[in-house]
């Protein structure tokens, strides 16, 4: 999300219309009408044009001329008879003539797809339409494919040029910066060598152009025209590539979108740009969230608008039928015209319940939400709504637990175990440590060993795993803005330790998913804890994580393992043998995060030289 970040008691401290003569519009013609996705046009009847004052000299001279219309009758100003009926028919004949071509060069900028108002206003920029667009062959993933699926989430503008090149980003100035989605195809081996299947992108959708006293729009979040792509990215064949080139490797697409809002640079709403609810009927009147509002008013959560008079994010009123009627086609065109597998939903918590059921199914794809919150009674139940959430409670937990020495390694244990028990599907949610709209972890500590315990943790404590851009070379911006560095700056280095890292946990979870597949649906236990130490075990995997630091070197004996049996810790490639009780003596040097597989189940792996 873009706006005012609802940071709430769960945080951490820390276009004009062709004017058409003789034709009726039902309503006004720059306003899609729920009655149908265009407006319709009515002909005029045989009665009405009877009695039209001025005809009869219009006809006599074969001219047509633009009528007046009283909107309260919806009829012509009435006048004299006409005199013959040869005039009439001679009239109807060239009235006939008019409305077919009227209506043939109407219907050749409908194209296919979605047939919504897309006359452009004469403030509008360039537009890149992809309701024309011949679909890529149809995604077959489903929901539950993406258990097995590791993300790398790329902020477009700021991942990669399509030249390559690395020019400099001031990340203060909110600008574009110039990447693109052939930038990510030109990068992809560099995703893939983290062990990354899938990559979640900004929102493709065109944006507020003005430059704010809050940047632009390279981030996605300031949409204007639902039905065009941002050119700043690329064109719609550059975004079919991308889809296309991530398939090839069989990696997946998800695709950012923003459903709760608008962008407005400033006061005094221009509701005619803001595609294709081109009227303040289809948005919230407006009302600012405040931050008791988070606390005891759902309805203005849901109601009132994110942003500021700067930038106002116009709230749309998701309850209109139109409303519900166009986002249900918007989508199914958006998944099927670039094969999309799954989308990440913005500001979830901000548009009511019962909307995200339908939006869902007609997307036909696993759909992760953004509830932006802590609570885990507040959070899960928008599971009940979509397929999936981030999981933020645990975030927040693992956060404060990783940051320092302090950390409650008990809180993390209890939000895991309640986090599991109150959401409808823990395994199909996101785990995250860091994202753009959150400080980078290394911002609040700067020690390399509780960063790769967090990082660890996130990628083998029980959901789908995500990596933001970044992480693994290490950057450190704080909030928004500091948090969107350029990737290009790092060089797309591979040797750092994080970029290993992350390639070594991710290798073990894709190698357990391959050979022991329960292990997608397996719950997470924790088998250890004490005061700075946690043991899980998912699937066959053990994970122990520290928030000790890299200051400390220590030995600990696990409990629970329950078998008598050889581990190797993969990431030191270290063998150690569980005793007849089931208890595994370890040793940790530095802080730093293990984990453990059993040796038998590594032969031919490739792992640890097995």
């Amino acid at each position: 999300m873009d706006g005012n970040l609802d940071m709430n008691k769960s945080l951490p401290p820390t276009p004009r219309a062709v004017q058409t003569p003789e034709l009726h519009f039902r309503d006004d013609p720059e306003v899609c009408h729920p009655d149908g996705l265009y407006p319709k046009i009515v002909s005029p009847t045989v009665m009405e044009v009877q009695n039209g004052e001025g005809l009869e000299r219009n006809i006599e001279s074969l001219q047509l001329q633009p009528t007046t219309h009283d909107r309260s009758s919806k009829s012509m100003v009435q006048g004299k008879t006409m005199p013959t009926q040869r005039k009439r028919r001679l009239f109807l004949i060239v009235l006939l003539v008019v409305t077919i071509a009227v209506t043939i060069a109407l219907g050749a900028g409908l194209g296919k797809g979605l047939k919504r108002n897309s006359s452009a206003s004469s403030d509008s920029p360039t537009r890149l339409p992809f309701n024309t667009s011949t679909p890529l062959p149809k995604s077959n993933a489903k929901p539950a494919d993406w258990r097995a699926r590791s993300i790398y989430q790329v902020l477009t503008d700021r991942f990669s040029l399509s030249d390559s090149s690395s020019p400099p980003c001031d990340t203060t100035k909110r600008q574009y910066c110039g990447g693109t989605w052939q930038g990510i195809i030109n990068r992809l081996d560099y995703i893939q060598g983290m062990g990354a299947t899938a990559v979640w992108i900004s929102p493709v959708t065109a944006q507020l152009t003005e430059t704010t006293g809050e940047g632009e729009a390279y981030h996605g979040y300031w949409q204007q025209d639902l039905d065009s792509l941002n050119p700043h990215f690329g064109t719609v064949a550059d975004l079919q590539a991308l889809s296309s080139a991530l398939h090839a490797r069989n990696m997946y697409l998800m695709v950012d979108v923003v459903v709760n809002h608008f962008g407005w640079a400033g006061k005094n709403v221009n509701y005619k740009r803001l595609r294709p609810f081109n009227h303040e009927r289809f948005f919230h009147p407006y009302c600012p969230i405040t931050e008791e509002d988070y606390k005891s008013d759902q309805t203005a959560v849901e109601q009132c608008w994110l942003g500021d008079e700067t930038v106002e994010l116009v709230d749309v009123d998701t309850t209109d039928p139109f409303v519900v009627q166009t986002f249900t086609e918007w989508i199914k065109l958006l998944v099927t015209v670039f094969a999309v597998d799954g989308l990440r939903i913005d500001t979830v918590k901000h548009v009511q319940k019962s909307f995200w059921p339908g939006f869902n199914s007609a997307a036909g794809v696993y759909c992760l939400g953004e509830v932006f919150d802590g609570d885990v009674n507040y959070t899960c139940p928008y599971q009940d709504q979509m397929d999936g959430l981030l999981d933020y409670p645990t975030y927040y937990a693992a956060i404060n637990t990783f940051r320092h020495p302090n950390g409650s390694m008990s809180t993390l244990s209890s939000t895991l175990t309640a986090v599991q028990n109150s959401c409808r599907d823990s395994t199909l949610l996101g785990m995250f440590s860091e994202n753009h709209d959150v400080a980078r972890f290394r911002s609040l500590s700067n020690d390399m060993s509780l960063n790769m315990n967090m990082i660890t943790f996130s990628i083998l404590g029980g959901g789908i795993p995500i990596v933001y851009q970044g992480q693994e070379q290490g950057f450190s911006g704080s909030d928004d803005p500091a948090n969107r560095e350029a990737l290009w700056t790092s060089g797309f280095s591979t040797k750092t330790s994080l970029y290993t890292l992350i390639a070594s946990v991710n290798q073990i979870r894709n190698y357990e998913i391959f050979v022991y597949p329960q292990y997608l649906t397996s719950s997470t236990s924790v088998i250890y804890s004490d005061d700075h130490n946690i043991a899980l075990r998912k699937g066959q995997i053990i994970g122990l994580y520290s928030n000790m630091g890299s200051a400390s070197s220590y030995s600990l004996t696990l409990t629970g393992v329950g078998e008598s049996k050889p581990f190797m810790e993969i990431l030191a490639c270290k063998n150690s043998t569980a005793d007849a009780k089931g208890n595994l003596r370890v040793s940790i040097q530095q802080g730093l995060p293990q984990v453990f597989y059993p040796i038998d189940a590594l032969n031919k792996s490739g792992i640890c030289s097995l």
